[in-house]
């Protein structure tokens, strides 16, 4: 029992790695999922900008969440980073006219993926554990540790 619960932060750092990971090259080879999904995003918002460069902006910010969820002093950081990354994601899924299912134009066939929301759940949860277990290792690094006064 001792094995499982020092090592239970393994399977959320698996699932934000691989989920993330999985995602991340898409960010940067303008594939035509990534960017309907930014054009819908920056229209939505109304940000010119974020439809040609967001893409690039999420991607590095993943693969920032994937780097500190792989070390333990810097993991309950990479949770919160993966939280508020997809906060955003599951926000513009459910509140924009992108949908929870996704469809878009590809080779002039309409294309449909529903599991970019869920993912983004699971990845979320996970962020979230991560925070959770780690809270005070984050409140160090930003300076708002316990004080032993």
């Amino acid at each position: 029992m001792d094995f499982l619960k020092k090592n239970i932060e393994w399977l959320p750092v698996i699932l934000i790695a691989i989920i993330l990971g999985g995602s991340f090259p898409f960010k940067f080879m303008d594939a035509p999922i990534t960017v309907h999904i930014f054009n819908v995003v920056g229209e939505f918002l109304g940000l010119d900008f974020f439809k040609s460069v967001g893409a690039y902006i999420i991607g590095a910010a993943e693969a920032v969440a994937i780097l500190l969820v792989l070390f333990p002093k810097t993991r309950g950081l990479g949770g919160l980073l993966a939280v508020g990354i997809m906060s955003g994601a599951i926000v513009f899924h459910l509140f924009s006219p992108l949908g929870v299912t996704v469809q878009w134009q590809e080779g002039g066939q309409m294309m449909e993926d529903g599991t970019l929301f869920y993912t983004a759940v699971v990845v979320w949860l996970s962020g979230f554990f991560l925070f959770l277990r780690n809270k005070d290792q984050v409140f160090g690094l930003i300076g708002m540790g316990s004080s032993t006064d």
